[in-house]
This record gives C-alpha cells, sequence and structure tokens, in this order.
C-alpha cells in the first residue's frame, strides 16, 4: 500500500509499504479521509518526544471496514476510530481519566496511523458512523471529541457570554458547542479575515482584539501572550479554558491574587475522554457544522503539498483522502 512515512523529523516521503495485518482484537479500515493536526507538524519536526521513528503519521481519520477479522462491523462500513491507546489498568486508567494514562499512545502518533491506504485499528476504539454522514465529516468526530471533552472540562455555559482565541478548526469547533450550548454571546478573536468571517456565519461576534469582559475565556491557540490576554478579559467568578497546546518550555504570568480575590477557575483539556459518541451526535444534528471548516481535499502522493498549506496557514481543515 501508499503510505506517508516520516523516517526521522524533516525527511517525510510517500511510498510502498507491507499492508497492515490485524493482530486480536483488531480490525483493517481503508482510509477514505485523514485531517492534518498541529500535532503532526509537530510529529514531522521532531518537537512530539513520544513519537518513535519512523512511523506513519495520521489520527484524525475514517474509513470503511476492509477487514472485519471476526468481529461484527461489516466489511464496507463507514467508521471513525478514536485513536486513543491508553494502557486500562494505570492508576489514571482506573480513576477513569484514560486520557491520561501515564502509559500514553495513540494511532498516529506513538504507532503507525492513516495517512496510509490501510490501517489496523483495535475494534473497541471504532465508530460506525450514521446514514448520511460523509467520511469528510467523520474525520472531523476526533477534533470534535476533543472539544465536546473541553466542554464538559469547563461545564455549563448557558446564558453565559465567551470569548474564544483562535478560529482555526479547533477554535470553531468550540465557538458553535458554545452556542450550541446555550452561551449567550461567542467573540471569536483571529487576525485572519477569512477565518472571521467563517466564525461569524457560524453565529458568533468576531474582532481583531477582545474588548468587553467575559464570563469564559477559551484559548484555542496555545500561545502564551493569548492566554493572559484571555484572562485579563475575564470579570469576577469567571473561567479560563486552555485548550490550545503551548510548547512544554512556555510559561504564562497569571495573578494569584486575582484568582483568590475574583475566584477565577483555570482549566486544562487535554485530547479525547469516552467523548466520541457525543461528537458523532453533535455533528449529525447539526450543532457541529463541518462543511464550513473543509477545504479541498489532497491526494495521499501530494502530502507534502498539504502539510505546507497547512504551515502557511491556508484555510480551516485540511484533509489528505489516502482511497482516492
Amino acid at each position: 500500500m501508499r503510505a506517508v512515512v516520516i523516517e526521522k523529523p524533516g525527511h517525510i516521503s510517500v511510498q510502498d509499504v507491507p499492508d497492515p495485518v490485524p493482530g486480536h482484537d483488531e480490525v483493517i479500515v481503508r482510509v477514505m479521509a485523514c485531517g492534518i493536526c498541529g500535532t503532526d507538524l509537530h510529529i514531522a519536526d521532531g518537537e512530539f518526544p513520544p513519537t518513535p521513528y519512523p512511523i506513519i503519521p495520521g489520527h484524525e481519520f475514517a474509513g470503511v471496514i476492509a477487514d472485519s477479522n471476526g468481529s461484527d462491523l461489516e466489511d464496507g462500513t463507514l467508521v471513525a476510530v478514536d485513536p486513543t491507546l491508553n494502557c486500562g489498568h494505570c492508576e489514571m486508567c482506573r480513576a477513569g481519566r484514560g486520557n491520561l494514562c501515564l502509559n500514553w499512545n495513540a494511532t498516529g502518533d506513538t504507532v503507525n496511523g492513516a495517512f496510509a491506504e490501510y490501517v489496523a485499528v483495535p475494534y473497541r476504539n471504532v465508530y460506525r458512523l450514521p446514514d448520511g454522514m460523509t467520511a469528510r465529516a467523520g474525520a472531523l468526530v476526533e477534533p470534535t471529541s476533543c472539544a465536546v471533552h473541553g466542554m464538559r472540562r469547563l461545564g455549563p455555559v448557558a446564558g453565559q457570554s465567551a470569548v474564544v482565541y483562535g478560529a482555526g478548526t479547533m477554535g470553531l469547533l468550540l465557538t458553535q458547542l458554545l452556542l450550541s450550548e446555550g452561551a449567550s454571546s461567542v467573540t471569536v478573536v483571529d487576525r485572519i479575515s477569512e477565518r472571521l468571517d467563517i466564525a461569524s456565519a457560524l453565529g458568533a461576534r468576531v474582532a481583531a482584539e477582545a474588548g468587553d469582559q467575559y464570563d469564559i475565556a477559551v484559548d484555542a491557540t496555545g500561545v502564551p501572550a493569548l492566554i493572559e490576554q484571555g484572562f485579563a478579559a475575564l470579570r469576577r467568578g469567571g473561567r479560563l479554558l486552555i485548550f490550545g497546546v503551548a510548547t512544554d518550555d512556555a510559561v504564562i504570568r497569571l495573578s494569584p491574587f486575582r484568582i483568590y480575590n475574583d475566584e477565577i477557575t483555570v482549566i486544562g483539556s487535554m485530547a479525547v475522554l469516552n467523548s466520541f459518541g457525543a461528537a458523532i451526535t453533535a455533528i449529525a444534528d447539526g450543532a457541529v457544522q463541518t462543511e464550513p471548516l473543509l477545504g479541498a481535499p489532497f491526494a495521499l502522493d501530494d502530502f507534502p503539498a498539504a502539510l505546507a498549506h497547512v504551515r502557511a496557514g491556508r484555510g480551516i481543515k485540511t484533509q489528505v483522502l489516502p482511497a482516492g
């Protein structure tokens, strides 16, 4: 089969590799669509420490069952796949916090992933997609499930005002969930006018900078200065959700007196936690619109061009269609 292979940081090619063979309790998925995530850029650049090399990246994907390997999934069934590979036995997993697994792994991040024609995945991680949902929408289930987990961490938002920093994929998914869950208003802050146009069409207020104070601030950029701005934009009793991925050596300056005196809550959210089913429902029911986020897709052999497209900040969600 054809697959993207990162031999080592900075060395990426599309080449012929052996087809995957299903292991115990695994199925084979023919990949129809796979999205490029910021984590993929970090893996390509050697900035994601858990990743071993060589590796086939790709963790946001949907496809059809090509080998059910004795499971109850019929060949040809359209599915999305949770990439999480937690151990199930460490203290975090036993506490129901598998996303914080002490032995964490993930398809496309630490084991071969879905920028390939076929991928082997655990049967337990496979979710059937409803009739009428496309593979491209299905490939947005994984990032939507991350946003769903972030909203669960944040708590009730009905009747409250929010500001979201960053109008990329995650910022726009979180914006839609905030609105669908009853936020009184959502202001999206970004410097790219095309992204702000999409945010506006989805029902948000838009701005190049935050203005009034808000009940909720969400950072979807990972930029320390913007996290600090979000904190400053909160009114008393506000909540700050740090959702964007900063580098592991980044630092922020927050006033501990204000956290105490104004009872500000600072919340982190990492990846997926039992949120795939809810994400599928959000997309199927229209609470999350995927079409406005999707640009023209790339062929698998054009992966280097797709990666350059993302690095240049073009579009919202860039996807590769390995099956053509």
